[in-house]
């Protein structure tokens, strides 16, 4: 299924800083610092000199409340030479922030991924579901960014774009250099074909459509999340059912535009949210919480209907970097989404 793309929107001026921003450099830890401690090293782009250093935090890691990245500034904002940091100072451009976490616990998370493509410019990497793709302030060994460079080296393959954390399938690599700016040119104008499956709740009643709604940021309640609203962003998704029982329906997703968590939100908004998602289904935001205070319990996981939400990132087409011809590459639905439609 293939509709009309709203219009495209131009490039970022500042793509070669969001490069560098996608993957943290291994930096020294400061002097004074556990030696076992994890450094997150953040460079601060052009836009953002002189902001205030919690507020960089905020931006650079979005979850964040104000309040909590002045916590942080605090107990783990250093200089190279160990010196800490206030939360009023300011950052320059160009500048590596850093921020030493103390040795902790990292939660678990698959450490295998598969490889659907690699050439001298493009690797395309099939992610499972429960491995981040970046950094943060929870995840740091147990990372897509991390496991890249485990099995490529330092100067492999870096992410150009992104999937949560609980959806699985398909990611893009570009090589550092012409490649991986191409390839960000493209994801940025809106020039590569995605498509995803989705299991969602109830029997959606009409074969194709497209939703169309605005979305932007919550105003209230859990920051992560997004909501509809007529001032929002554009969003739009095209759709297909695939197949369909009396409780849920198997459906194609072609996203027209990026915004996050739009697939998600989009299919809330029509009454089918996705299987087993903690922020968008019927209990909303309370089962994302409950899951961070008891972890997946029996009942809570009878009330979702998945351990995870059921969302996977199915193809993916752009023209080939290096040779400028249209290339595809599928990843089909994983087995435990194929055994939740199984039991639908």
């Amino acid at each position: 299924m293939r509709t009309p793309r709203p219009d495209r929107v131009p490039a970022e001026k500042h793509a070669k800083e969001r490069e560098r921003r996608a993957r943290l450099p291994e930096v020294a830890v400061p002097p004074g610092c556990d030696p076992a401690s994890v450094v997150l090293a953040f460079e601060v782009p052009n836009e953002l000199d002189g902001h205030r250093l919690d507020r960089f935090l905020v931006w650079r890691i979005p979850r964040l409340t104000r309040s909590r990245a002045v916590e942080i500034t605090l107990a783990c904002a250093v200089l190279a030479d160990g010196t800490r940091r206030l939360p009023s100072e300011r950052v320059r451009a160009g500048e590596t922030v850093l921020v030493v976490r103390e040795r902790f616990v990292e939660p678990e998370a698959p450490r295998e991924f598969g490889l659907i493509h690699q050439d001298a410019q493009v690797v395309v990497v099939d992610k499972p579901s429960g491995l981040p793709v970046h950094p943060s302030a929870t995840y740091h060994r147990n990372t897509l960014t991390n496991l890249l460079v485990e099995r490529f080296g330092e100067g492999g393959p870096r992410i150009v774009h992104r999937l949560d954390k609980e959806t699985s399938g398909i990611v893009v690599c570009g090589m550092p250099g012409g490649a991986m700016m191409l390839l960000n040119r493209q994801f940025e104008n809106r020039e590569v074909d995605k498509e995803y499956l989705a299991i969602v709740r109830g029997r959606m009643p009409d074969d194709e459509g497209v939703i169309d709604v605005a979305i932007r940021p919550v105003t209230s309640g859990l920051h992560l999340m997004m909501e509809v609203h007529p001032d929002g962003l554009s969003a739009r998704t095209a759709y297909r059912v695939l197949e369909r029982t009396n409780a849920a329906t198997l459906v194609h997703l072609f996203p027209q535009t990026g915004r996050q968590h739009q697939l998600r939100v989009h299919l809330a908004s029509i009454g089918h949210p996705i299987v087993g998602d903690k922020l968008y289904g019927p209990d909303r935001e309370a089962a994302f919480l409950e899951n961070i205070e008891t972890g997946m319990t029996p009942e809570l996981l009878a009330r979702l209907g998945h351990g995870r939400h059921a969302l996977h990132a199915h193809r993916v087409g752009f023209k080939h970097p290096g040779t400028g011809e249209p290339v595809s590459f599928v990843s089909p639905l994983p087995p435990d989404l194929a055994e939740l439609w199984a039991r639908s």
